[in-house]
C-alpha cells in the first residue's frame, strides 16, 4: 500500500450526489440539454431538478439559459469547462476505486 489518500477522498459532494451527478452525465453527453429532457431522463420532479440545479450553476458547474421556442418558455443547461473537469475528476476518482475493489479479491 502507498501513503497515497484513499480515491474516496477525493469526491466532489457537489457532483458525487446521485442526481447532480445523472445531470452533469447527461448534459456532458447532450452538449445543450432541455430541462423537460432532463426531468424525464431522470425521473424527477420539477421542483427537484430545480433544486439540484441551482446547485450546480452556484458552484459554476452548469449554465442555466431561459428562452422561448416559439410561445413557451423553456429552459437549456450546458456544461461549464470547470463542470467537464469535475465530471472528469469524479469519473476518475470512481475508476479509482473500482480498481481497488477488482484487484482485492472477493
Amino acid at each position: 500500500m502507498t501513503d497515497a489518500a484513499h480515491p474516496v477522498t477525493g469526491l466532489d459532494e457537489v457532483v458525487h450526489q446521485r442526481v447532480r451527478l445523472g445531470i452533469l452525465t447527461v448534459t456532458h453527453e447532450a452538449r445543450r440539454v432541455e430541462f423537460g429532457y432532463l426531468r424525464t431522463q431522470l425521473e424527477l420532479t420539477a421542483g427537484n431538478l430545480s433544486k439540484h440545479l441551482s446547485v450546480l450553476e452556484e458552484a459554476g458547474l452548469i449554465e442555466v439559459e431561459k428562452g422561448y421556442e416559439g410561445r413557451r418558455g423553456r429552459t437549456w443547461i450546458t456544461l461549464t469547462d470547470s463542470g467537464a473537469a469535475a465530471l472528469n475528476e469524479e469519473i476518475g476518482r470512481l475508476k479509482q476505486l473500482i480498481a481497488r475493489v477488482e484487484t482485492s479479491g472477493s
